[in-house]
């Protein structure tokens, strides 16, 4: 079913399984969906960032996303289109709704400078890809440089009613997910908000309204246990659980690194059946290696999961 309002829950940004040669790992992706599924996760987002969607040429992203699909049995799956050109992102975008997508995710180009100017991109994707294709906006200015004000959103939401989620990434951004709501109170249309960064705000933004989590962290069960218990007004103990992956989402955060420490650690945990990332890549040292392993070790004195 298309993404729509009542949209919430975990949607994990989920890899892109390589094998050591390079190629993808198609096995890897029916094993990552069994276990997004199994762990309570209520959707899945693919060539994202965490992706490696720059890596793949034209035919192998719709391979990935078609693949996906394919073993998401129900659940919702977004699939990030974002192209310096239309022709491109429209052809993808048109492809994976036809194999069963719920939406795209849109990321803004770098180029873009002033309100006007986002605004003004965004109405132009959408109309490309077609007013029937529901997109997510994606904002996230530490990666993207674009700078998106609570107003820019509003007038996205606003004029394109096809907008149907926004990944928020901001950092910091608590106070924006509270405008956004706060807006909707007195009448702006409502859209899901699921929130990124790698899932460090996640606790207080569940609090301020956020209807879930897209990011890529190796704890996916994790993810979907905070968002649970906040839910049920269960403060404390979704603090406690966060609280004590805190230290593997921090050191998970470093620039350049964060996708081969995730790497890792799915592989740990047999998600996947190796770290290998496509080149260009930043491999992990032997010392990080050592250190990751010693974040999970004390991680799951407080989470046998880590284990």
């Amino acid at each position: 079913m298309p993404l729509d309002h009542t949209a919430h829950g975990v949607y994990p940004i989920a890899p892109t399984p390589f094998t050591e040669a390079g190629a993808i790992d198609l096995a890897s992706i029916d094993s990552l969906m069994e276990f997004y599924r199994g762990c309570g996760c209520t959707g899945v987002t693919v060539l994202g960032l965490l992706g490696e969607a720059t890596k793949l040429d034209a035919e192998e992203a719709l391979i990935v996303a078609s693949r996906y699909i394919q073993r998401a049995e129900g659940l919702p799956v977004i699939v990030g289109v974002s192209s310096p050109g239309f022709a491109a992102m429209r052809s993808l975008a048109r492809a994976v709704m036809d194999r069963g997508a719920a939406g795209v995710m849109i990321a803004p180009p770098a180029s873009l400078r002033t309100d006007d100017q986002i605004v003004g991109y965004y109405a132009q994707a959408a109309e490309a890809i077609g007013a029937d294709v529901p997109f997510v906006i994606q904002d996230y200015p530490l990666t993207f440089s674009v700078v998106m004000s609570p107003r820019v959103i509003r007038r996205i939401i606003t004029d394109n009613p096809s907008c149907a989620m926004l990944k928020h990434e901001d950092w910091p951004g608590l106070d924006k997910i509270s405008t956004l709501r706060g807006w909707e109170a007195e009448g702006m249309r409502r859209v899901p908000i699921l929130c990124g960064n790698g899932g460090l705000f996640l606790d207080f933004e569940a609090e301020r309204g956020a209807d879930g989590s897209m990011t890529g962290y190796a704890f996916p069960d994790m993810l979907v246990d905070v968002v649970r218990m906040a839910a049920a007004g269960q403060r404390d103990a979704a603090h406690d659980l966060f609280d004590a992956h805190l230290p593997l989402l921090r050191y998970e955060q470093q620039p350049g690194a964060g996708l081969a420490i995730r790497k890792y650690v799915m592989a740990r945990r047999g998600m996947i059946a190796c770290d290998a990332q496509r080149r260009p890549s930043a491999p992990m040292s032997a010392t990080t290696r050592q250190e990751v392993d010693y974040l999970l070790a004390r991680l799951a004195r407080h989470d046998p999961r880590a284990a």
